[in-house]
C-alpha cells in the first residue's frame, strides 16, 4: 500500500504500519514481511550492481523514480527499509533510519552532523547514557556539550548561553521531553523559534533541533510537527515493546537522515535483519499498548497522588493546571504516556526497602515494556551523574521511577498499596 489514499489523503499510522512499504509480490504472496536473514544480495546484472553501488555511495543522483538496490545487509536491508519508511511516516517526517540501540542513534547523528569546535546545547536531565556521551566522550572529540535544566527559563537560558559561548559555535539544541525521570516537559516550538535566532545571529543556515521522543512517542508526541529536525528514539522501550530487543531510530527530512545513514553504514551501527522484522511486529500493536499503558498510569498515578508516603508525584496529568508545564503538555502531546516518578521520604533506606516489596511491578531498569517495572534513579541509571547535580532536577535519594505496563490495574493498584505499606 501507498502512504496515501486514492484521493490523495495519508492514512493513519495504526494503518500504515500493517501495510505501508512492503509488496507481498516479492515474497511469494506471505502477507507479513519474511525475515530477510542475509548478508548480501544477488545482483540480476553487473550492471545492476554498478548503478547500486554509484547511489550507495553518491556518486551519482538518483534518476526520476530509481530506488537504491539491496546490496549487503549493513547498508540496506528489506526489514529495515520497510521499518523505517512506517516509523517516519508516524513521525509524519520524510525518511527513517534504524540502529542497534538508541545510544547508536544518538552518536551516530551527532557525529554526523556535528564536528570538533562545535558546541550542543541540552536540556537535562537526559537519559544517563546520554548524560554520559555528552560528559565523556564527545569532549574527547573536541564536541562541546552545555546542559542546562528544563523549566520556565530554559529557552532564554539557552539564548544566553548561545550568546556566551558565540552563535556560530553552536550546532545542536538536543532536548529530551518529557525529560528522564522528572518528566518536565520542553517547549519544543519555543526551542525551534530559539534556533533560528541562533542561526540568524551565527550566520549559519541552521541550528538543529534535535528532540529524544522515547517517552510519548510516536503516539503521544510528534516533535516534527513543532519544528524538530531529528527525532530520536530508544526503539528498545515502547517501538518495540516486548523487552525482547535493543534497537533506535531517528527520522527527519531526507537531507538530514542520508548522510545519518552513510554514517551509519561505514560505523557499522545499523540494526540486524531479525530485530527489523521483529520491530514491525511491535509496531503494529505500538497504539494498543501505549493506550492501555497511559490508561493504566493515569489510574495509579492518582493513587500515589493521594497517598501519605508520597511526597510528590511527577506525571503529566498532575501538572497544575494554569502552569506553564500543563500549557506545553496540553499543546504538543496528546496523552500523558506511562512512566510516573514519585518520591518518598527516608532517602535511599526506605527507597530500596520500597523497590525490594514490590510482587507484580518487576525491580529492573529500562521502561515502555507490555510489564511494568521499577528503578532508582539515583543508584541506578542516572548513577554516573553527581548526586548533587540530580537534586537540581529534583531527582533525590527518595525518587522512584515506574514504567506501567499492561497489567490489570485493579492488580498494579494493590502491588502499589502493599509496597507502600512496608515503610
Amino acid at each position: 500500500m501507498d502512504r496515501l489514499d486514492f484521493n490523495g489523503k495519508e492514512y493513519n499510522p495504526e494503518t500504515l504500519a500493517l501495510g505501508y512499504g512492503y509488496d507481498a509480490a516479492f515474497s511469494e504472496g506471505a502477507v507479513k514481511p519474511p525475515v530477510f536473514l542475509t548478508s548480501t544480495f544477488q545482483f540480476k546484472s553487473a550492471m545492476d550492481g554498478k548503478k547500486f553501488f554509484e547511489l550507495a555511495y553518491g556518486l551519482r543522483e538518483k534518476e526520476e523514480n530509481e530506488d537504491i538496490g539491496l546490496i549487503y545487509s549493513r547498508i540496506n536491508n528489506p526489514n529495515l527499509q520497510i521499518f523505517e519508511e512506517r516509523i517516519a511516516a508516524w513521525d509524519k517526517t520524510e525518511e527513517g533510519a534504524v540502529f542497534a540501540s538508541g545510544m547508536a542513534a544518538i552518536m551516530t547523528s551527532i557525529f554526523c552532523h556535528a564536528q570538533p569546535g562545535d558546541t550542543i546545547i541540552s536540556s537535562a536531565p537526559v537519559y544517563g547514557g546520554t548524560h554520559y556521551l555528552f560528559e565523556h566522550i564527545l569532549p574527547k572529540y573536541k564536541i562541546n556539550v552545555v546542559q542546562i535544566a528544563a523549566g520556565e527559563n530554559l529557552v532564554s537560558g539557552i539564548l544566553d548561553k548561545a550568546k556566551e559561548i558565540g552563535e556560530d559555535k553552536i550546532k545542536m539544541l538536543y532536548l529530551e521531553t518529557p525529560a528522564n525521570p522528572s518528566n518536565k516537559m520542553v517547549d519544543i516550538e519555543a526551542i525551534s523559534k530559539a534556533s533560528k535566532e541562533i542561526a540568524k545571529k551565527g550566520g549559519q543556515d541552521k541550528v538543529l533541533v534535535a528532540v529524544d521522543n522515547t517517552f510519548l512517542g510516536p503516539v503521544f508526541q510528534r516533535p516534527a510537527l513543532f519544528g524538530a529536525d531529528l527525532v530520536i528514539y530508544s526503539a528498545t522501550k515502547f517501538i518495540g515493546g516486548h523487552s525482547d530487543l535493543i534497537a533506535g531510530v531517528v527520522t527527519g527530512s531526507k537531507e538530514l537522515i542520508k548522510p545519518i545513514k552513510d554514517f551509519r553504514t561505514i560505523f557499522g551501527t545499523m540494526a540486524n535483519p531479525f530485530t527489523g522484522w521483529m520491530l514491525l511486529r511491535s509496531l503494529e500493536t505500538l497504539s494498543i499498548r501505549m493506550r492501555r499503558q497511559a490508561k493504566n498510569a493515569v489510574k495509579l498515578a492518582e493513587l500515589l497522588q493521594e497517598h501519605p508516603k508520597v511526597k510528590r508525584v511527577m506525571f503529566p496529568t498532575l501538572f497544575e493546571k494554569g502552569s506553564r508545564q500543563r500549557e506545553i503538555f496540553e499543546k504538543q502531546c496528546t496523552g500523558p504516556g506511562s512512566l510516573i516518578a514519585f518520591e518518598i521520604d527516608g532517602g535511599e533506606e526506605k527507597a530500596f526497602k520500597l523497590l525490594d516489596s514490590f510482587k507484580v511491578f518487576r525491580l529492573a531498569v529500562s521502561l515502555g515494556g507490555t510489564e511494568s517495572l521499577v528503578e532508582h534513579p539515583m543508584t541506578m541509571t542516572h548513577s554516573d551523574v553527581d548526586p548533587a547535580e540530580l537534586e537540581t532536577y529534583g531527582v533525590t535519594a527518595g525518587v522512584i521511577r515506574m514504567s506501567v505496563g499492561i497489567e490489570h490495574s485493579s492488580d498494579l493498584k494493590r502491588d502499589v498499596e502493599q509496597a507502600l505499606d512496608q515503610i
